[in-house]
């Protein structure tokens, strides 16, 4: 996962040694700045007038919010033949990385000497904040980037596009074909792709650079680039780290996510409408559950947990061979365990009043923000919460204002969901007493929901004018967040101050450890910031000696098809069969390494061609959040060349095809 402005000649030399590919610097700037981030997600510009390419897992949100009952877009797809046919997504932005500049010096050198732990972190953070203000004021989207654990600081500088329309999504039959039971698997045959288009002052956007799409497609053994935004990984953290999330964070992780999917099947299955109303819940649901039970058995294998100790050691066993070192870094392994212990006897509360509290639930999500957007709007920029700072208050307004639909029987369910866990982890809590007022869970969350007015866009917009209207508000979902703001707040500042300063500076300490024992060559962890990865096209054995290809068909789809769920084809792929090349790549793997945000991330072959796109990986390669091995661990991709087989054959997508120049 190498960041784009520190490839090393090391990796250079590899390519050409063993590859005969001359990774210049001319092709990572096209790359990168064809690369797109979606939020949680990647993408990329596929055309010269902002055609932009992501997963219809991605593009979700945007599909799901412009659905409705008439016009399910999830069931049965959508194709916009015009310009004037693209809606526009509520609340989408798509960012490009334009520019990098380190200050790592500036944040770093912001706590000074001789301060404690909490006090150094909070100079910090109003360092990056400054920084990122600064930035801002020029126009740009700005976001100070933490990397290798504090060890290095960059500041990374965004072009914005917050016009973002649909133009293409198939069924959501086929673009989740297999559903949860082939999640995280292979093989696979999904047709997981969107396309969308970014508008500039009503205008299709003009890229600085756009990905062209390969007209040949991919092929058995070529090497491939993934240009994405990796989620969170954790080969950096140390023994007590992983013990932490082991022992107690994933597992409460994974009870939280198991009774929120529980509910909102429950709810799924009262009818069609309903189904539909909690079809995206329950997607990004499950694929939580799935990633975390997979972390969680890495954690949990003797192997991996070996080799970690084995690293962990080795890299302690060359300091103590150095007294300045040893001094030096010698005791930030037990500060740190130190630090861990205490997180472990807050963390499930935190969990249930910050982290969790309202999980699901749009309109607690929209009176937290504005109640916390009231609260820190008042305090000098450099005191603030982090995203509520002048550099962040303008997208988080738009993320207030946006159109978004509010299904109240649902909102509440999820809200009681949420609330009951309170009820039953802390029943004689006094926090939680008044919360309750004598009465039930579900009946606290159906009279939030029921007696407020927040899913009224209009109204959002004049509390996000004015914070003393926020504070004055008698909206019930305002008045519910109150109860629970005082309790989420203490608990965030005793973590910030007792936990994490100390964990931050450790983290700080062991990453600069690490540059004095191996030097920079190494890539940080993943931090859902642009990163490149490479693998070549390749299948694998299993551990019981199947052989595992690195293609599957589109003939094979059907062949698989039962005409039950999850493995049901739509309608428009039966009634073309007949046209299609049975024999075209529809999924494939790479040994790229990926993980989480790389979800939508182009894959490029040593031309800049886009030959697929990623949109999963296999059960062997979530440990990779911790540890990379590439013996089985897969990334999984859809083909360029089954989706314009498709386009053309099924959906009749002339427009795009020409679009992308292989009409």
């Amino acid at each position: 996962m190498w960041l784009f402005n520190r490839v090393p000649d090391s990796l250079r030399t590899e390519m050409k040694q063993k590859y005969k590919f001359d990774l210049s610097q001319q092709f990572l700037d096209h790359l990168r700045t064809g690369s797109v981030h979606f939020g949680g997600g990647s993408g990329s510009f596929v055309s010269p007038d902002g055609l932009l390419f992501t997963n219809h897992h991605v593009a979700s949100g945007c599909i799901q919010n412009l659905s409705t009952k008439e016009n399910d877009y999830m069931k049965n797809g959508f194709h916009a033949r015009t310009r004037e046919e693209e809606k526009r997504c509520p609340g989408t932005r798509v960012r490009v990385l334009a520019e990098i500049t380190d200050v790592t010096a500036r944040v770093q050198g912001a706590a000074g000497e001789n301060v404690d732990t909490a006090e150094a972190n909070r100079l910090r953070k109003a360092e990056m904040s400054k920084i990122e203000n600064d930035c801002s004021t020029k126009g740009a989207d700005c976001q100070v980037v933490t990397l290798y654990a504090g060890g290095r600081y960059n500041l990374y500088r965004y072009k914005e596009y917050d016009d973002v329309r649909l133009v293409f999504a198939p069924e959501f039959l086929i673009a989740f074909f297999g559903g949860d039971p082939d999640n995280f698997s292979y093989p696979r045959f999904c047709l997981d792709i969107t396309f969308l288009r970014a508008y500039e002052d009503g205008k299709p956007a003009t890229p600085e650079n756009y990905l062209r799409w390969s007209k040949q497609g991919t092929k058995a053994g070529e090497l491939q680039f993934v240009s994405g935004h990796p989620g969170t990984t954790g080969r950096l953290n140390t023994m007590a780290q992983l013990e932490f999330y082991r022992d107690l964070s994933y597992p409460l992780l994974l009870e939280r996510i198991a009774s929120l999917i529980a509910d909102a099947q429950r709810f799924a299955e009262r009818g069609e409408e309903q189904k539909r109303v909690a079809l995206e819940d329950i997607f990004g649901l499950q694929n939580s559950q799935k990633a975390y039970t997979g972390f969680l058995s890495g954690l949990r294998d003797d192997d991996l947990m070996a080799e970690k100790r084995k690293q962990e050691a080795k890299l302690r066993g060359a300091l103590s061979a150095s007294k300045e070192l040893e001094e030096k870094y010698g005791a930030v392994w037990g500060e740190l365990a130190d630090a861990m212990e205490r997180y472990a006897k807050i963390y499930k509360r935190s969990l249930l009043f910050e982290t969790f509290a309202g999980r699901g639930s749009v309109l607690f999500g929209l009176a937290r923000s504005l109640s916390r957007y009231a609260e820190e709007i008042g305090k000098p920029n450099d005191d603030r919460l982090r995203g509520y700072n002048d550099a962040g208050i303008p997208n988080l307004k738009r993320r207030l204002v946006r159109d978004v639909p509010v299904y109240p029987e649902f909102d509440a369910l999820m809200l009681a969901n949420s609330l009951r866990a309170l009820a039953e982890a802390y029943p004689d809590d006094d926090v939680v007493k008044k919360i309750l007022g004598g009465r039930t869970p579900e009946e606290v969350a159906t009279a939030a929901v029921n007696g407020s007015k927040l899913a009224d866009k209009t109204l959002r917009e004049e509390l996000a004018e004015s914070p003393e209207k926020i504070k004055g508000s008698d909206d019930s979902m305002l008045a519910l967040v109150r109860l629970l703001e005082p309790e989420s707040r203490r608990l965030i500042k005793l973590y910030q101050d007792e936990i994490e300063g100390t964990v931050t500076e450790a983290e700080t300490k062991i990453a600069q450890a690490r540059f004095g024992v191996y030097g920079e060559n190494d890539y940080p962890d993943a931090t859902l910031t642009l990163r490149l990865s490479y693998g070549p096209v390749r299948g694998f054995t299993e551990k019981n000696g199947m052989k595992i290809p690195p293609f599957t068909t589109l003939g094979q789809s059907f062949q698989k098809a039962t005409g039950k769920d999850p493995y049901i084809l739509p309608d428009s792929w039966l009634r073309n069969r007949a046209k299609l090349k049975a024999g075209t790549p529809f999924n494939y793997i790479t040994s790229a390494d990926i993980h989480g945000g790389n979800s939508g991330s182009p894959a490029v072959n040593t031309k800049g061609e886009v030959v697929g796109i990623v949109f999963d990986g296999n059960i062997p390669s979530l440990p990779n959040r911790f540890i990379y091995q590439d013996r089985t661990a897969r990334a999984v991709f859809v083909a360029s060349q089954a989706i314009v087989e498709t386009l053309d054959k099924v959906y009749g997508a002339n427009e795009l095809l020409k679009e992308l120049g292989v009409r």
